[in-house]
């Protein structure tokens, strides 16, 4: 995924309200009188969250399966003068840190993209072996009903830089979403390159993402319907906040 059109992404996702999640994840921070010094971005992409949040005073990881959209996002780094981060490019399911963090968030429905229950308990797993005690994770996810409102649908869009044909199959069975994706890229000069991409993603029910939590040994905290941030009804996309308690005693990098 992501390889062919890693360049044009944040055109693609310029309606994405990075700003107002920014702020919400700042005060769930003061909220919980939590102040990184380093901070996990899981699912990063190009860096759009990484970024901002550096320039917050976070020391920041970034973490992709994607290294195309790495590359796009060390790129951003070096243009806003912000070369610390750190950017791994390692599947969210065997993430590897060199050590301990203060929190973790992954947005833009990063954690959708993970669409077996167990494999997604392996993700929040790892996020409690990497976690210190007290340290919060803070995720956004789309529910079955935001997938359920696009249903089998094709969308068309014409823009300056590209053109995208966007095919939506939804499975109301298993709640996974597929989008068959194809991106006419306009060039240097002026001709087009062709492209497709496909991307599966699963809905989860807040009861469901709470559940899996808990049994990675996370408390949940709250959970935030964000839904009007996009324009958008209630109950499509949610914030989620939880933690590793705050008494938890364990040794490092065991295996879960």
């Amino acid at each position: 995924m992501y390889e062919d059109f890693s360049t044009k992404y944040d055109l693609l996702m310029d309606n994405v309200p990075y700003d107002k999640w920014e702020k919400r994840i700042l005060k769930e921070f003061k909220k919980y009188d939590i102040k990184p010094s380093l901070c996990l971005d899981l699912g990063c992409g190009t860096g759009e969250m990484t970024l901002r949040l550096a320039k917050a005073g976070y020391d920041m990881i970034g973490v992709d399966s994607s290294f195309e959209m790495l590359e796009e996002a060390t790129k951003k780094s070096e243009k806003e003068e912000e070369e610390d981060i750190l950017f791994l490019c390692q599947d969210m399911r065997e993430f590897e840190l060199y050590g301990t963090v203060q929190s973790v968030i992954s947005v833009c429905d990063s954690i959708n993209y993970i669409t077996n229950k167990d494999d997604l308990l392996k993700v929040f797993k790892l996020v409690n072996n990497y976690l210190e005690p007290g340290g919060l994770f803070i995720f956004d996810f789309n529910t079955p009903k935001k997938y359920k409102m696009i249903g089998c649908n094709t969308i068309a869009e014409n823009r300056e830089d590209l053109s995208f044909i966007w095919e939506n199959w939804y499975d109301s069975e298993t709640n996974i979403n597929e989008i068959d994706l194809t991106l006419f890229i306009k060039r240097e000069d002026e001709t087009y390159e062709r492209c497709e991409e496909t991307h599966i993603q699963r809905g989860y029910e807040k009861e469901v993402i709470e559940y899996i939590l808990k049994l990675a040994g996370l408390e949940v905290l709250s959970f935030t319907d964000i839904s009007k941030d996009e324009g958008e009804t209630r109950q499509k996309r949610y914030l989620a906040v939880s933690r590793l308690p705050k008494d938890t005693k364990k040794k490092i990098f065991e295996e879960n």
